[in-house]
């Protein structure tokens, strides 16, 4: 799935680090803690959700426009994009307009993920791999996703760079937390910072 030498070439090909205050993340390791997973919204072109899962040293990426639900009635889209830095987790702030993804982004939820993926003998196959097949299983600890959450692609073949010609679905399956919707991405706060888009760009602007 690719890591520092390939996974974050279009990362890196798309972005002026002399412009932009996201995260260059060069030499990023992953250590050896528990998955981290990251859901951010961004106020680009379009306002969506960026869910993002750590696998090796990188960030696998999806647009989600509607945003994950904890209800296991919403299948959400989720069009897969470039892989980002590892310190991307933490990144709240506004990318200045001509970046690519000009906008303001906040971290609406954060946590660990379990990897719940198995064969059909029921023995445990490695997360990455099952995102190459087209279906990976997980369990999110999140301050606000909670439960066992799938992604599974259901067009087009395997992957060929971001978006890749491929869409997948992201869908609550079981366990935890509260069956809700996405709320209001204007009004929604940072788990980070208890900020909203709206006064993360207002305190950039002043700054």
């Amino acid at each position: 799935m690719g890591g520092e030498g390939d996974g974050l070439r279009d990362y890196h090909g798309r972005r002026d680090f002399g412009r932009t205050g996201e995260p260059a993340g060069r030499g990023a390791s992953a250590g050896s803690g528990e998955c981290r997973f990251v859901v951010q919204i961004h106020d680009a072109s379009t306002l969506h959700f960026d869910f993002r899962l750590q696998v090796g040293d990188v960030l696998k990426s999806w647009s989600v426009p509607k945003g994950p639900s904890g209800d296991p009635s919403d299948k959400r889209l989720a069009v897969p994009t470039e892989d980002h830095p590892l310190d991307y987790e933490d990144f709240e702030g506004v990318i200045p307009a001509g970046e690519y993804g000009g906008g303001t982004v906040i971290v609406w939820d954060r946590g660990t993920y379990e990897p719940l993926s198995h064969d059909r003998r029921g023995r445990p196959v490695d997360f990455a791999e099952s995102l190459e097949r087209g279906h990976a299983r997980f369990r999110l600890h999140g301050e606000k996703l909670r439960g066992e959450y799938a992604l599974t692609r259901f067009r087009g073949g395997r992957d060929g760079g971001p978006g890749g010609g491929t869409a997948w679905l992201l869908v609550k399956t079981a366990g935890g937390g509260r069956a809700h919707g996405t709320p209001d991405p204007r009004r929604a706060r940072s788990a980070r910072t208890g900020r909203t888009l709206a006064r993360v760009a207002a305190e950039e602007r002043t700054a």
